[in-house]
């Protein structure tokens, strides 16, 4: 325990910090997160309440002092509060005179206490800190107000800027603190090792803050609970990537993107099918097809591991992924609704036809912005220079530099930004070919016609195996035009030199 004083403690973050201070996520996440704390809070300490008479019971039993200990921390915006927990130590001038951390085989700490603080049980009591604004559920843990004017500026302003919490993802990593915490230099263990560590942690929360973040870093608190699972180490992609977030993102997101599309396909097919036939299914039954055909789609894409596909730059060969889970879903429909049900039964020809049309739909959302990229790179050439919404660029070189180029370009963040004209390269039987869905325009002569007629703004050089004198032709040809000139790094090269050496050495 320590004992810190108001003395000791420097002045407050000015009230125009406060203002300017980092924000902790948008105005509803901020909103959603103080709802959150409050109701959790006030639940957890109505349900607890006959737990903490016991436990306060027994710590009266244990040694004579007060059942509950309030020592003081800063939190938001520099304020200081008293946070509470269940009292540990002996009451004795030792236990404040101390070292302010806690170590292995701390004598300062009472037989009951030792277990209240290895299951994170004498921690519960800030409950009340949450309740009344002091604290959060989830945030940087509060530290002495001595230690914290030890941070660098940037970093302490930076943590300060929201509530601290009962538990962090430091607090996940680090559940067995104490343990790493002996001998007579273990302060000095957690100051160099253990602290920076902590706060490089603590700084990533507050910089990728989210709802889901906090359900699953207080689902991964709850580890100390169970001693037979609690050993395992945490991943530190595991607490800014967790369950929660996960689903919502991988799954829930794409579950309600292919419930929208199952619907439209499903509403089509049917518009198209009573063209040709009648059939009188009525709503409901088309509303529950739909439903029923998206979840069952939705599983089997969550069974072969399409939702954790980063769909803005994923290979065209997924294609065959979803046209395989397509049918598949359509195949166990047709045989639910041939085999296992009564009246009515769906022909399965209409069951074809919503495949069909849902296979389509689900290629296009998910493929969307490369759809979207290829058809203004398509109007870009056949608008010519009349286009402005894009940087033209022309490549020079369609061997494997210029491919590699072009594949970054368009599958880059900057895809929107740029459009590729197309390609030059004196190979004649390159000439005319299409090249990752770009023209090969023309041969290195026809730079300087090319550049003025569609208006090219950036030439990107690419060439490899090629002698300087000709490759000083073509640069000059390109510097002519006006147009800015980047020279791309032969890095097909430096890959096949690493290749090389990497064979050497085996």
């Amino acid at each position: 325990m320590s004992n810190i004083t108001n003395e000791n403690v420097t002045q407050e973050t000015s009230r125009d910090d406060q203002t300017n201070g980092i924000k902790c996520g948008s105005f509803l996440q901020r909103f959603t997160k103080r709802f959150t704390d409050i109701v959790l809070s006030f639940l957890s300490l109505l349900i607890l309440s006959p737990v903490f008479l016991l436990i306060a019971l027994r710590i009266k039993r244990d040694s004579p002092g007060p059942c509950f200990y309030r020592g003081e921390r800063m939190g938001r915006y520099g304020k200081t509060f008293g946070i509470l927990k269940f009292r540990t130590m002996y009451e004795c001038p030792e236990s404040y005179n101390g070292s302010p951390l806690t170590s292995e085989g701390d004598p300062r700490v009472t037989p009951f206490g030792r277990w209240l603080r290895r299951t994170k049980v004498n921690e519960l009591p800030q409950l009340w800190n949450v309740l009344k604004g002091e604290m959060s559920l989830v945030g940087p843990r509060p530290e002495h107000p001595e230690l914290i004017q030890s941070w660098p500026a940037p970093l302490r302003e930076e943590l300060l800027s929201v509530r601290p919490g009962i538990t962090s993802p430091a607090s996940v990593v680090y559940r067995d603190e104490e343990e790493l915490l002996k001998g007579a230099g273990f302060m000095d263990t957690y100051l160099l090792s253990i602290l920076p560590d902590k706060l490089r942690l603590d700084q990533l929360y507050v910089q990728n803050y989210s709802f889901l973040t906090d359900l699953d870093i207080l689902a991964m608190t709850a580890i100390v609970f169970f001693p037979k699972i609690r050993k395992e180490s945490v991943a530190e992609s595991q607490l800014y990537n967790g369950v929660f977030y996960r689903f919502v993102h991988n799954n829930l997101t794409w579950l309600i993107t292919d419930i929208l599309v199952t619907f439209v396909a499903v509403g089509v097919s049917g518009i198209v099918w009573r063209i040709s036939a009648v059939i009188n299914l009525g709503i409901p039954i088309y509303l529950l097809m739909a439903l029923a055909i998206a979840i069952g789609n939705s599983l089997i894409n969550t069974l072969i591991g399409l939702p954790r596909i980063m769909w803005k730059s994923a290979s065209p060969t997924y294609v065959l992924d979803l046209g395989f889970s397509v049918a598949l879903t359509m195949l166990l429909f047709w045989v639910v609704t041939r085999f296992w049900l009564t009246t009515p039964w769906i022909p399965f020809s209409m069951i074809w036809l919503i495949g069909v049309m849902m296979f389509i739909g689900l290629v296009a959302v998910r493929y969307r912005e490369r759809l979207f990229t290829g058809l203004a790179n398509r109007w870009l050439i056949m608008r010519g220079g009349k286009a402005s919404f894009a940087e033209r660029i022309l490549i020079i070189g369609a061997g494997d530099l210029g491919q590699l180029a072009l594949w970054l370009l368009q599958r880059s963040r900057f895809s929107g930004l740029f459009g590729v004209v197309g390609l030059v390269d004196d190979d004649p039987r390159k000439n005319g070919t299409h090249i990752l869905d770009c023209k090969v325009l023309g041969t290195t002569r026809d730079i300087p016609t090319l550049v003025e007629k569609h208006k090219i703004r950036m030439i990107i050089y690419a060439i490899t195996n090629i002698t300087p004198t000709e490759s000083e032709r073509i640069m000059e040809s390109c510097r002519s035009t006006g147009a800015r000139l980047v020279i791309l790094p032969d890095l097909v090269k430096v890959l096949e030199r690493s290749i090389k050496k990497i064979e050497v050495q085996e």
